[in-house]
């Protein structure tokens, strides 16, 4: 072996070679979606041994992306997602 070359780990899907935490188990509370456009958003909301979350997922032609909000922070997304909905209704767009 090179001096620069390091052994592969174990196991190739958890670079740090120690076993991956299991998925803990989630039941859904509530889930709902709205379609934007093209984009789809769906909205779960969940609870796990940790607590509850509320888990945003934009899907647009198969390509997912995904946030997550504690719920302990839902009050203040929805306090900062109020005040861009007045901003954006008070400023006109580019195009007009």
């Amino acid at each position: 072996m090179i001096s620069n070359e390091r052994p592969s780990p174990p196991d190739s899907r958890c670079p740090t070679g120690l076993d991956p935490k299991p998925a803990a188990a989630e039941d859904t509370i509530k889930s709902d979606s709205i379609q934007i456009e093209r984009k789809l958003f769906i909205f779960t909301l969940k609870e796990n041994p940790r607590g509850r979350f509320l888990r945003i997922t934009e899907d647009v032609s198969g390509r997912r992306d995904t946030i997550i909000v504690p719920a302990t922070g839902l009050e203040d997304f929805r306090k900062l997602l109020e005040t861009m909905i007045q901003v954006a209704r008070a400023q006109p767009t580019k195009s007009e």
